[in-house]
């Protein structure tokens, strides 16, 4: 059920030029983190297993300097592979200090359509390019993978309702200013457990698969990881959930966790 689509179509409209994620400098995660993800799928009022997603942080090198190289693999569940197979895996090579990118890649193999690609950026002439062109992008231009690590350093403590949290970043060839609303925090329950949680509003562009808009709601840990606990979304047909079902080698300890789930 495009389990990295859903986690990385995140955002792509239009929005105010104002900038609130520029050069976030990593508080939130360490090198060896790694975040497991169950992402279910319903249509007809039963959620079921439709495949998952592991996000990882490894520490790299770009032409001398540190850098983080963030890696998300997802999978569809075998059991539904004769009817729609996903093998995705996409990687984002960034700056240690700011988390922009230098190098972005992914490899998508869904179905019978399966696509490479690798993007290199250029953050001070803000040009991006692949094999075939360069194009122009913005000041502090993220791919999908990068805004996400981005996004978790994003400090919520002034952050009244409604605030919206501005970015940029370039896919398939365009430049997406946007934005994602602050809708407060609230107490969750998951497949992993009972969490204070921070909830949030991407804007959706819309697709062959979402309706566009702010339809789609992200509950984060309110705690200095702000981990995605929780994604959900309407789509064309049924709704999404992706819960957030495993983790390793978190900076700082969970304390946004009220209660684990039965299963844990």
């Amino acid at each position: 059920m495009y389990p990295l689509l859903l986690l990385f179509s995140l955002f792509g409209a239009p929005s105010s030029p104002e900038s609130g994620l520029c050069n976030q400098s990593n508080a939130s995660f360490l090198v060896g983190e790694k975040i497991t993800y169950t992402i279910f799928y319903n249509v007809v009022g039963l959620y079921m297993n439709a495949g998952k997603t592991d996000f990882t942080v490894r520490s790299n090198t770009w032409n001398g300097s540190e850098a983080y190289t963030f890696t998300a693999i997802g999978k569809s569940n075998a059991k539904y592979d004769w009817i729609f197979k996903v093998r995705d895996k996409y990687e984002s090579v960034v700056d240690s200090k700011t988390l922009l990118p230098y190098q972005f890649t992914r490899e998508i193999n869904e179905g019978s359509f399966h696509q490479k690609e690798k993007l290199l950026f250029n953050q001070k002439n803000r040009t991006v390019n692949n094999e075939t062109a360069i194009y122009k992008t913005a000041e502090c231009t993220y791919d999908v993978l990068s805004a996400i690590y981005a996004a978790r350093n994003f400090n919520y403590k002034n952050s009244v309702l409604n605030d919206k949290i501005y970015l940029n970043f370039f896919l398939d060839k365009d430049l997406y200013p946007s934005y994602f609303k602050y809708l407060g925090k609230e107490i969750i329950t998951t497949r992993y457990g009972k969490f204070k949680a921070i909830k949030l509003a991407p804007l959706l562009v819309k697709g062959t698969m979402f309706e566009g808009g702010e339809k789609m709601t992200i509950w984060v840990t309110d705690d200095e990881n702000h981990i995605p606990v929780r994604i959900q979304t309407p789509i064309i047909v049924g709704t999404i959930k992706v819960d957030m079902v495993g983790f390793e080698n978190l900076r700082y300890p969970l304390s946004s966790l009220i209660e684990l789930a039965e299963n844990n």
